[in-house]
């Protein structure tokens, strides 16, 4: 009876713990601009609750008598009840002049913070009180238990709650489970005094404390784990799609690897995964640091998986097989999820403030293979193993590739910049200068003065913004554009005197280098107008703007934000597009086919979505490979070599409640 009550109570702490991770991130997204950046801040305040969790259950433990805990922990569970429901009010939405990361911190502090809190102390906690009534039982299968359920989580959220159960109505749901749980931890609590009270005395702990260098071990390899999760969550996020299947995925590798190192010690084979890691860091720095795109959508998903999983697995592994006798676990705990924090502070917090390109993915590797080094040169293994000269020949090579892709990157570019939104670098090259986001082209400008008032890359004349501009021009009257997403601001090339093109961009830095690097904005004798913040809050706001041509134009990497997607966003749209005026659509994409969600949004309105399919040719060198989908009035007729967007039979529209890439992955 007494372990039911405590694996049930663990087991639902931990499945609502990370239930409660894409709920809140998908509610709070769209205030943010649908950035890869926002997970990224929502996974460090929840290792930070972790971690503060963590703590607790020791400072619990170690410090207060049984019914002393039993009384405080029951109170705060009381306490909790009061935070519910965790949804973040719409005065959390943020103004052009708020920090990201800052109000997204505080907002999910005031939302979610202290049942979060006290779910992450559930696990520590219970393992304790069961190491305590069963001396001869092994407490750190709970903990298994524990990440087995919260994976559970994670592949249920996708695929059975996202695509069936609006967003409201899942934190409400959340609620309910987490009220259930207070009754069932409080049981918990009862019972662990209860048997406590009538279980012989304590047994004094024989080992000795673990070492400062097996601590700093612990919390190395929590860390170095963390990191790599984190960056490749930001890759996925920012150059595949911002959407919560890409986000969940890095994690539940993340989580399996605890399951499967903490259940069992023989999963776990050191030289197996200690190779598998350095072929995996030579592969990935070989394809990402070298600054090359992945070929297709799969290949990127299933490498990086593979990747992260052999990592996970090493160090999850490496802490496996130094975990400390149960006496002691929860300052294990506490080392493990400090490592997982510190992870993330340099992942969410440093890195976009020190450096100016994603670092944090070399440097995380550059950690995974000095502490692959330092386990095996710790280990008891006789000297003359050769197995022990290998990771001197691994650390050499790792920071020799990590400085050659970083000196790659480097290359030609005379700016690199990065904030919150993402990095951004200015390059020239053969005579062209470009921008780029990540690894993607968002931007590009001859610099033959002569020529650098055309329109290039994705914007040439036959491409399907090209082809709008003069479709929308009227009697000789000026153009009214709107622009959601500025890059290297090329669309203004298409102003003439008497038009008026309004831009709206979510990034302050890109504005910056629009203007101080290139010349569209300077040159073009069209006035010019600019809306910081995410551009939906901004339409959805504002007064009718009456456009004859709104662009939309939004990319982070090479995703476009997903509530920039959906049947709302396009029913805010054409509130500001004139009668007869044209909304052009860039779905440029390495990864998805966009084509039927803005058909099936276009039909939903009424309207007919009419793409554009550009291939330059030999003599427009400048110009890049496109597809643009115009969103017209059913009887339009301007665009005669326009083929009519589809959408597949069931193709389910996406709304704010609803959006699933699985069945627009380019194969």
């Amino acid at each position: 009876m007494l372990l039911v009550i405590y694996g049930s109570t663990v087991f639902l702490s931990a499945f609502l713990l990370l239930q409660v991770q894409p709920v809140i991130a998908r509610m709070i997204l769209p205030w943010f601009g649908g950035s890869s950046a926002v997970w990224t801040v929502c996974m460090l305040f929840f290792q930070v609750a972790l971690l503060a969790g963590y703590a607790y259950a020791h400072w619990l433990h170690s410090r207060l008598d049984r019914r002393i805990q039993a009384g405080v922990h029951i109170a705060l569970l009381a306490a909790s009840l009061f935070a519910l429901p965790v949804i973040p009010g719409a005065e959390w939405k943020p103004s052009p002049n708020h920090n990201p990361p800052l109000r997204i911190l505080g907002m999910l502090t005031a939302t979610v913070g202290l049942p979060y809190f006290l779910l992450s102390a559930t696990s520590p906690l219970v393992q304790a009180w069961y190491a305590r009534a069963r001396h001869q039982g092994t407490p750190y299968r709970l903990f298994a238990l524990s990440n087995l359920a919260a994976l559970a989580a994670l592949v249920l959220y996708p695929f059975a709650v996202e695509p069936y159960v609006p967003v409201h109505t899942q934190a409400v749901a959340w609620a309910w489970g987490y009220g259930a749980f207070a009754l069932l931890c409080a049981a918990a609590v009862w019972t662990s005094g209860r048997v406590a009270a009538g279980a012989p005395a304590e047994r004094k702990v024989a080992a000795a404390a673990p070492s400062v260098a097996v601590h700093l071990m612990w919390i190395g390899l929590a860390a170095c784990a963390s990191v790599l999760l984190l960056a490749v969550t930001n890759y996925l996020t920012q150059d595949v799609a911002s959407i919560p299947f890409l986000r969940i995925l890095p994690l539940g590798v993340y989580l399996l690897t605890f399951v499967l190192c903490f259940d069992s010690d023989r999963v776990y084979r050191r030289r197996l995964f200690l190779q598998l890691s350095a072929l995996a860091i030579f592969a990935t720095g070989y394809l990402l640091l070298q600054g090359k795109s992945m070929p297709n959508v799969i290949f990127t998903v299933s490498f990086l998986a593979v990747s992260l999983f052999v990592w996970c697995m090493t160090c999850h592994g490496e802490l496996a097989r130094i975990k400390p006798e149960p006496g002691r676990l929860t300052s294990y705990y506490l080392s493990i999820s400090a490592g997982g924090a510190l992870g993330g502070v340099f992942a969410g917090l440093i890195a976009p403030l020190v450096f100016n390109s994603y670092y944090e993915f070399p440097v995380g590797m550059a950690l995974a293979a000095t502490l692959m080094a330092t386990v095996v040169w710790r280990d008891d293994l006789p000297r003359r193993n050769r197995f022990k000269l290998w990771p001197a020949f691994l650390l050499a090579a790792t920071f020799a590739l990590l400085g050659l892709g970083i000196r790659a990157s480097l290359h030609g570019c005379h700016v690199m910049n990065r904030n919150f939104y993402g990095q951004l670098r200015v390059c020239d090259e053969g005579g062209v200068r470009k921008l780029f986001h990540g690894v993607i082209a968002h931007g590009s400008e001859l610099l033959d003065p002569q020529q650098r008032r055309l329109p290039t890359a994705y914007y040439c004349a036959g491409t399907g913004a090209g082809q709008a501009w003069p479709m929308v021009r009227r009697n000789g009257a000026g153009v009214r554009a709107g622009v959601v997403g500025l890059g290297a601001g090329t669309l203004a090339a298409y102003g003439a005197t008497g038009d008026s093109v309004r831009f709206y961009e979510l990034n302050p830095l890109v504005l910056e280098v629009a203007r101080r690097d290139f010349h569209f904005l300077r040159d073009t004798p069209a006035n010019v107008e600019f809306a910081l913040g995410d551009a939906r809050l901004a339409l959805e706001s504002e007064a009718p703007q009456q456009f004859d041509l709104l662009a939309i134009d939004a990319f982070s990497g090479d995703a476009v934000p997903v509530h920039l997607l959906t049947q709302e966003a396009f029913t805010a749209y054409f509130r500001h597009i004139k009668p007869g005026g044209i909304l052009a659509f860039h779905i440029t994409n390495l990864f998805l086919n966009l084509e039927p969600v803005v058909a099936s949004a276009a039909s939903a309105l009424g309207k007919r979505a009419l793409l554009v399919d550009f291939v330059p040719s030999p003599a427009e060198p400048q110009c890049l490979g496109a597809q643009w989908a115009l969103i017209v009035d059913a009887g339009e007729s301007r665009f005669p070599t326009a083929r009519t967007a589809g959408a597949p039979p069931g193709f389910r529209l996406w709304t704010d409640d609803y959006s699933s890439i699985f069945p627009l992955l380019r194969r």
